[in-house]
């Protein structure tokens, strides 16, 4: 679990940090679903760009792809 971390780790580390609570939890909450489609083998943009298009038109956000 501490290897599929350390990318963030260390983007976190290069762009010093977050500035508030807010971004903090954004930036924790993109990394983690960034991860978990990477493990799943699943496209990164596919996702986030439907879950923007589905908070703009306030819809739930979509469901990660179950494990194949």
């Amino acid at each position: 679990m501490e290897r599929a971390l350390r990318p963030a780790v260390l983007k976190r580390k290069r762009s010093f940090g977050c500035h508030s609570e807010e971004g903090c939890r954004f930036i924790e909450r993109l990394f983690s679903v960034t991860q978990t489609l990477r493990l799943r083998q699943r496209p990164v943009l596919d996702y986030l760009v439907e879950a923007l298009v589905a908070h703009r038109h306030g819809l739930p956000t979509p469901e990660l792809p179950a494990i194949s």
